[in-house]
């Protein structure tokens, strides 16, 4: 971080990949940002990680993260935790340093506590999917012969 500190992007590949610093008091793309920061500090450093810690035991105690749900919820809780103990360690804001783009599109700035959230998030997803559909979906229907 200290290269970035103060310092110009760096870009990459054509400027399809672009590391620069960005404190980000909010979440996922600055939503709350603008919010009070007592507020702020209730909502990201108190409410999120209790709720992700409910979520997490609850998965557990049911069974919903057994086997292919358990990577899933180990991303999830990972980047959860990561990001909580940079916002302690930077006064309520995490540190952001990735974005991706083609031309002018870009992606916001993000770190890889945030990849690991969205990557649990569709690693619970698929599971999920997987859970609920029937065993014998892919198989043909049988005819009746009789």
């Amino acid at each position: 971080m200290r290269v970035l500190d103060g310092g110009p992007a760096i870009s990459l590949l054509g400027d399809a990949l672009r590391f620069e610093l960005a404190r980000n008091a909010g979440a996922f793309l600055s939503a709350g940002a603008l919010l009070p920061e007592a507020v702020r500090a209730a909502l990201f450093v108190v409410v999120a990680p209790i709720g992700l810690a409910l979520f997490c035991a609850a998965a557990l105690a049911t069974g919903f993260a057994a086997g292919r749900a358990l990577p899933g919820l180990a991303l999830l809780a990972g980047g959860g935790l990561a990001n909580w103990l940079d916002r302690l360690a930077h006064g309520g804001a995490v540190t952001d340093f990735v974005s991706l783009g083609v031309g002018p599109l870009r992606t916001g700035i993000f770190n890889v506590a945030d990849v690991c959230i969205v990557a649990g998030v569709a690693w619970l997803l698929a599971a999920e999917v997987a859970r609920a559909r029937p065993a014998d979906a892919d198989e043909p229907p049988q005819e009746e012969t009789g």
